[in-house]
């Protein structure tokens, strides 16, 4: 059994009977075929992107079922034959349900394995030894870090003199 969505548009003068009476129709011939419907969604009146027949916007029905090819075929058939279904399309969707499922398994399975393999508490960085292992809140606060100067006198990236501690030794080697 495979996995399909079946998205119809409906005239947007037709009434909500005939609108769930279209759907019912639709139920019944995945029933008959031994398939099952997973889910039936009414989109309600939605503008079209360009004119089909007369009609500027119609009223979207997304159906979900699961069922054979065959199935598939004879509810074409009757979305052709219907007066009241502007346009259908049907788009199979088990392939990429499988891909989904495979990618979840492989992301908890990374998950999982970087969380064994993870060490029980980060390695402090080498401007944190120094000083004793504070915070990077405290490595911005110039009072507390007078003894790093920059030994270049001068910042790197804008070449002007330091006036502050240079906090890019604190980060990167010199």
């Amino acid at each position: 059994m495979r996995v399909y969505e079946e998205l119809f548009i409906v005239k947007p003068d037709a009434t909500e009977e005939e609108v769930d009476s279209i759907i019912e129709q639709m139920k019944g011939v995945v029933a008959h075929a031994g398939g099952s419907v997973n889910k039936v969604d009414k989109w309600g009146k939605r503008k079209l992107a360009y004119r089909v027949g007369k009609f500027r916007e119609g009223e979207y029905v997304l159906m979900e079922f699961q069922s054979g090819p065959e199935t598939v075929h004879e509810l074409e058939r009757r979305m052709r034959v219907a007066d009241l279904v502007i346009k259908f399309l049907t788009v199979r969707i088990d392939e990429n349900l499988k891909r989904i499922d495979k990618r979840k398994k492989q992301r908890e399975k990374r998950s999982t394995r970087k969380a064994s393999m993870s060490p029980a508490s980060p390695q402090p960085s080498v401007a944190q030894q120094m000083l004793g292992g504070t915070r990077r809140r405290e490595l911005r606060d110039p009072r507390l870090l007078p003894q790093l100067r920059c030994p270049l006198r001068h910042c790197r990236r804008t070449r002007r003199p330091c006036r502050l501690p240079c906090r890019r030794l604190l980060f990167q080697p010199p």
